[in-house]
């Protein structure tokens, strides 16, 4: 039997129903976030907590830019957006914010691996001034590395002197400048990050591995039961922390990734490009990316966790509270 539709819904009408939920989502929890982190009231570090809320503000705006800005670009009539300076404007925050957003667990990351395994650096590096700078720094650079994105685009129509949509400029595809910058902002986000997760994690694995056979061996030889490592229950929680955070980034970017060196490697040899549907997914899975890291944060923080009840409660405390009234 032919059905006279396709009955299954295409990767586009997933698309249209995944993102303005996606932003919802999105929005509502990393504001949240941001909120219970910024009260400092989770048991954390001062360092840890200025990483996680950069975090947070970073995904936040990703949300915004590149799940519903871009959805109301694409599929809502004529409006504000689709005038070409404002458009081109949304891909420079959608690139800028990405880039932040990525870096910022790459930081994370880097900072947690200063804490747990280089112990002369750790009084120096892991601080409150150095989260700062760093979070500061990746902020600049990533807005900086995104401003030529705001040239991609020419108008389309003019209208009483006012352009009009975006149309990408042929030189996009025949410059050899162009052709440099895409590949150096594709390594840069997300290749050189993605490995360098991954680097850290290993690294980060082999020196706890070490340190517990060491302790157990010292216990050992002094017949001795070994007792509960104070040290090492402090940095439970961070280790956990850091592992969640930098594995759900592995696992939401891997496609995005493969589908990148897969695209090299076929330019290169003149093969097959990756299915545009494996990029779509790709796409789908990273935006994902930006609503995880409070779903974790509730997994591992006690602490936060009750923060999260309590939020969550207010607005039903109170609407209780003025029916009595």
């Amino acid at each position: 039997m032919k059905y006279p539709f396709n009955p299954f819904p295409t990767l586009a009408d997933v698309e249209f129903i995944y993102c303005p939920i996606l932003g919802a989502i999105g929005v509502t929890i990393n504001l949240m976030a941001i909120a219970i982190l910024s009260c400092r009231t989770c048991g954390l570090s001062k360092c840890v907590n200025h990483y996680l809320v950069a975090m947070a503000t970073a995904d936040l705006l990703v949300v915004i830019t590149d799940a519903i800005l871009r959805w109301f670009i694409i599929y809502f009539p004529v409006s504000f957006l689709d005038i070409t300076a404002v458009c081109s404007l949304v891909e420079v925050l959608m690139t800028g914010t990405t880039v932040c957003s990525v870096w910022l667990t790459v930081a994370f990351t880097c900072d947690r691996f200063v804490a747990i395994c280089w112990k002369k650096l750790r009084n120096k590096y892991c601080t409150e001034k150095t989260a700062h700078v760093v979070i500061g720094t990746v902020s600049v650079l990533g807005c900086l590395e995104s401003i030529p994105w705001f040239f991609k685009y020419r108008a389309k129509y003019t209208f009483n002197n006012l352009e009009w949509f975006c149309d990408t400029k042929p030189e996009y595809y025949t410059s050899d400048i162009w052709t440099a910058y895409v590949l150096l902002h594709r390594i840069l986000t997300p290749l050189i990050p993605f490995l360098l997760i991954v680097l850290l994690n290993i690294l980060t694995v082999r020196y706890i591995l070490m340190a517990s056979k060491a302790r157990r061996r010292l216990w050992v030889e002094t017949d001795r039961e070994a007792p509960r490592d104070p040290e090492m229950e402090r940095r439970r929680k961070s280790i956990i922390l850091v592992f969640a955070i930098s594995g759900s980034f592995i696992i939401l970017w891997i496609i995005n990734v493969v589908c990148f060196i897969h695209q090299q490697i076929a330019l290169v040899n003149d093969l097959h490009p990756p299915s545009p549907t494996i990029g779509t997914i790709g796409y789908l899975l990273q935006l994902l990316s930006t609503c995880t890291n409070t779903c974790i944060y509730t997994v591992t923080q006690s602490q936060f966790r009750e923060q999260l009840k309590t939020v969550v409660k207010y607005p039903f405390s109170l609407i209780l509270r003025t029916v009595k009234l």
